[in-house]
C-alpha cells in the first residue's frame, strides 16, 4: 500500500510539474502541434486543469484540434466594474499597414485552404511584397519600399502571425502560421472585399511619407 501511495504521488508531482510548464509556455505565446509533439499531447490531456487554473487571472484556453494550436486570450468580462480583472494580456494597436498586411495574408490563407493539397502556406518576400504593393503610393522608391515591408514583415513575426524560414535560397521565406484564423474570422472575411475598399480610400492621396505609419 505504501508503495502504491508512492506511485500516486509521483504521478500527481510529473502532472504538476507539467501543468506549470504548459501554463508558462501559454502566457508566453502560442503553442503549436507541429513544434512539440509531446507538450501537445500534454497540453491535450490537462486542458482541464489549465483551464481552472487561468480562470483565476481572467484568461481562457483555446485550443484548435484540427488546426494544432493552442493560445490564452482574455476572458470576456461583465460590465460590474468590482469584478474586471486587470488584463493580464494586453492588447496591442497596429498601424494601418500592419494590419493590411494581416488582412491580405488572412485572405491568402483562405485561398490556399480552398484550393486544398498542403497544410502549410509558405510565401517568399517578393511574394509578400506583390500582395501589399497595390495598395501603396504610386512612385515610391522600389528599395525604400521593400524597406517599409520588411518592417511591416517583422512586426506580423514579432506577434506570431508569421514564421521565418531557414532557407538556402537568397530571398527569405515566411510561413504564415494558421493562428491567424482565430484573429481574423470567417465573418471578418466574407467582409473583405468592402474592407479593401475602405483600404483603398484611405491610401487615396497618401503621400509616400505615409509609409511610416
Amino acid at each position: 500500500m505504501e508503495e502504491l501511495d508512492t506511485d500516486v504521488m509521483q504521478t500527481q508531482d510529473r502532472q504538476t510539474n507539467d501543468l506549470s510548464h504548459l501554463i508558462v509556455a501559454l502566457l508566453k505565446g502560442v503553442i503549436y502541434q507541429n513544434e512539440d509533439q509531446r507538450r501537445w499531447l500534454g497540453l491535450l490531456k490537462l486542458q482541464p486543469r489549465i483551464r481552472d487554473f487561468v480562470s483565476v487571472m481572467g484568461l481562457e484556453l483555446v485550443v484548435d484540434e484540427a488546426e494544432g494550436y493552442a493560445f490564452l486570450r482574455a476572458r470576456i468580462q461583465d460590465g460590474n466594474s468590482d469584478l474586471i480583472i486587470p488584463r493580464l494580456i494586453a492588447r496591442r494597436p497596429l498601424s494601418f499597414h500592419v494590419s493590411l498586411l494581416l488582412a491580405l495574408l488572412r485572405k491568402r490563407l483562405a485561398e490556399f485552404d480552398a484550393a486544398g493539397g498542403e497544410t502549410r502556406l509558405v510565401l517568399s518576400l517578393d511574394e509578400i511584397v506583390e500582395l501589399i504593393r497595390v495598395f501603396l503610393p504610386e512612385g515610391t522608391n522600389e528599395s525604400r519600399l521593400i524597406d517599409k515591408i520588411e518592417t511591416y514583415i517583422n512586426k506580423v513575426v514579432d506577434l506570431g502571425f508569421l514564421r521565418r524560414m531557414k532557407t538556402a535560397q537568397k530571398s527569405e521565406s515566411y510561413e504564415v502560421q494558421r493562428i491567424l484564423k482565430a484573429f481574423v474570422d470567417a465573418q471578418w472575411l466574407a467582409e473583405f472585399d468592402s474592407r479593401l475598399e475602405q483600404y483603398k480610400e484611405k491610401l487615396q492621396g497618401m503621400s509616400e511619407e505615409a509609409l511610416d505609419d
